[in-house]
């Protein structure tokens, strides 16, 4: 018996309709037709499989590359009282079997998989006994090799057509340009695909990249004056924490977030920022996906993100609940530098990881033809300065190895040492003055590593023994007796980089094999940083034209509320004077949301929004608990 989709919707999300091309899409679907969706962050992709999954019998496959998305996607199905299952990294094989026998025989809806899960033969031989109604492709354009998250796995997730041939495939994504999308199509082997695109501009989003020289004064300006809450991503995990405590310190509750904390730790701060406990989140891009929080009224971007792609699906998170937004760039002269630096500078070659694959035979001693299936355990930091190799350069081609099977890399590092400094300035001085042999150490310490004073800092104890020109056993020495002394907090946890062979040793030939893929990899990291650099300086052209033009989309009239249109338009606050005092009447009388003012005001959407940016901006308005606005001085 087939339920109404409208009905499911009513019932499980509380809402009577749909929105955008969701209907479309679930029709479509349900007919038994391969559907392409390309829909903006936000814009509901997941209805458009769980849906038609809950239409009918059967189970419903789902396939997404991050193991944080799965869970959050589990934890707000179960949560709806629908069955559904998780198969990632890290299970037991003995588990690993139970969860498949429940999605066989246990009446669930929905089984997620990592695309690495469904390469194993096991999960393949339980999926062709599964009565299955609908696989679904998260994030669908890591298949593509010219997308920014391209993952060799994907390219194997056709095998769903292959097990159940006669079901529909949809893939879904929030970022694929003309080219990627003909790459899904392609590689997922997808027949007579209706391909559904919504328009990505987000119209209550203004779009600002902002030059300054105090980055953490406008920093501060920024979060301080947003009225609801926001997102300040970083790339680093020390920025994260660094910027959280001086925005705490500056009068704007804030918390970090990011891949080194606890899940423990995550749970609570995502749920301390969802309740409004705390305004600002300072986040790496560890954070944000499948978070759905409505009233965020500002993403910043501390430093120049390394694709258009990842920019506009994390500025994307600003504004859900169709209030006014803002999505801000702060940058400063050495920021474009830094970029080339950090994306562009440590992206392994061709020759590098023949290099680096030859000096690994040679670490582990393995003969030419041997090595298959063997195991070893890895010092990183021990290896690089062996082979005098960039340690992020060398992890960057180890990641590459693994992701197209020379090589299974295990996720932890050698040695996690973790130090901060407990005594004041002046009592380290009066301690070192009785403790001179533990001088050089510190002071190598010091001048290496910045803020150990302040926050917990992840140190390289081998580049301090290499520096100090002593053995790393002493200096691991030291640093225990300082902890015994009280004058530092030291962490030190084991766990070695595990490496297994999964080829037989043939050096260039093994990396030729799969050498027009990197080669092609290069390209697309390179075109993402000119692309993003290019978007960055263009001061001439609506922000939101430029972003919509990149993905493919092209809208003759410009957002009004980017920088470069107020730049271009000086007298701002002169052309709304109408829509300003409508907004005012209106609000004399009762609180209302963007959304009801739009439908009473007769003026379109976007300048009504400029004008509640505007009275925010200066204070007439502000947002209650129900996200409507308020006069902060009734008339």
């Amino acid at each position: 018996m087939i339920k109404d989709p409208k009905e499911i919707l009513q019932e499980y999300w509380g809402f009577s309709s749909f929105k955008g091309s969701q209907e479309k899409i679930i029709e479509a679907v349900l007919a038994g037709t391969d559907v392409l969706a390309l829909l903006p962050t936000g814009g509901g992709k997941s209805v458009c499989y769980q849906i038609p999954a809950l239409t009918r019998e059967g189970l419903c496959i789902v396939v997404s590359p991050l193991i944080a998305l799965i869970h959050d996607q589990i934890d707000n199905l179960k949560s709806k009282g629908i069955k559904a299952l998780a198969l990632t990294g890290g299970i037991p094989f003995e588990e690993v079997i139970d969860i498949l026998d429940n999605a066989v025989y246990g009446g669930y809806k929905f089984l997620y998989l990592s695309p690495e899960r469904l390469q194993q033969d096991v999960v393949q031989e339980r999926i062709a006994q599964m009565n299955i109604n609908l696989a679904a492709i998260d994030e669908a354009h890591c298949i593509s090799q010219w997308g920014n998250d391209f993952r060799p796995a994907y390219l194997n997730c056709s095998v769903l057509r292959e097990l159940k041939p006669d079901i529909p495939i949809i893939a879904l994504t929030a970022t694929a340009t003309s080219v990627v999308s003909a790459d899904i199509v392609e590689n997922l082997k997808l027949h007579e695909v209706l391909i559904f695109k919504d328009s990505f501009s987000r119209d209550n989003i203004a779009y600002k990249v902002l030059r300054e020289e105090d980055k953490l004064y406008r920093l501060k300006r920024l979060c301080s004056d947003t009225p609801k809450s926001g997102i300040v991503y970083v790339r680093t995990r020390r920025s994260a924490e660094e910027l959280s405590s001086f925005l705490n310190k500056n009068g704007v509750s804030a918390d970090h977030f990011h891949g080194g904390i606890s899940k423990n730790e995550k749970t609570q701060k995502l749920k301390q920022w969802l309740s409004d406990g705390i305004k600002i989140m300072v986040a790496t891009n560890a954070f944000g996906m499948g978070v759905d929080k409505p009233d965020v009224s500002l993403v910043l971007h501390y430093q120049i993100p390394d694709s258009l792609e990842n920019y506009f699906q994390e500025s994307g998170r600003a504004g859900r609940d169709g209030g006014p937004a803002e999505a801000v760039i702060v940058l400063n002269k050495n920021d474009e530098v830094q970029v080339n630096r950090q994306f562009l500078s440590v992206l392994p070659n061709v020759p590098f990881l023949k290099l680096l694959y030859k000096k690994l035979n040679a670490y582990f001693q393995i003969p030419y033809s041997g090595g298959n299936n063997e195991r070893f355990q890895f010092r990183l930091n021990e290896f690089c300065q062996q082979y005098d190799l960039n340690p992020i350069l060398t992890y960057n081609g180890l990641s590459v190895l693994d992701q197209n099977s020379v090589l299974a890399l295990s996720q932890s590092f050698s040695r996690h040492t973790k130090v901060r400094f407990l005594a004041s300035k002046s009592q380290m001085l009066d301690y070192l003055r009785n403790n001179k042999p533990l001088v050089e150490v510190v002071q190598v310490i010091l001048r290496t590593y910045g803020g150990v004073f302040d926050y917990e800092t992840k140190i390289n104890t081998l580049l301090i023994a290499k520096k100090a020109g002593l053995k790393e056993e002493l200096i691991l020495g030291i640093l225990k007796q300082l902890s015994t002394d009280e004058i530092i907090d030291f962490q030190e946890q084991q766990g070695d980089l595990e490496i297994t062979l999964l080829v037989p040793r043939e050096d260039d030939l093994t990396i030729n094999s799969f050498a027009d893929r990197i080669e092609a990899y290069q390209k697309v990291k390179r075109d993402n940083v000119t692309s993003m650099l290019a978007f960055i300086n263009n001061d001439k052209k609506c922000r939101n034209r430029q972003l919509l033009h990149y993905f493919g989309e092209n809208k003759n009239e410009n957002c009004g509320t980017c920088d470069v249109c107020v730049k271009n338009n000086k007298t701002r606050d002169n052309l709304q004077p109408g829509v300003i005092s409508a907004i005012i009447q209106q609000l004399g009388t009762t609180e209302l949301s963007s959304r009801r003012l739009i439908e009473l005001l007769p003026y379109e959407g976007p300048k009504v929004l400029e004008a509640l940016q505007i009275l925010l901006e200066k204070g007439t308005i502000e947002v209650n608990s129900r996200n409507e606005y308020i006069l902060t001085k009734p008339l």
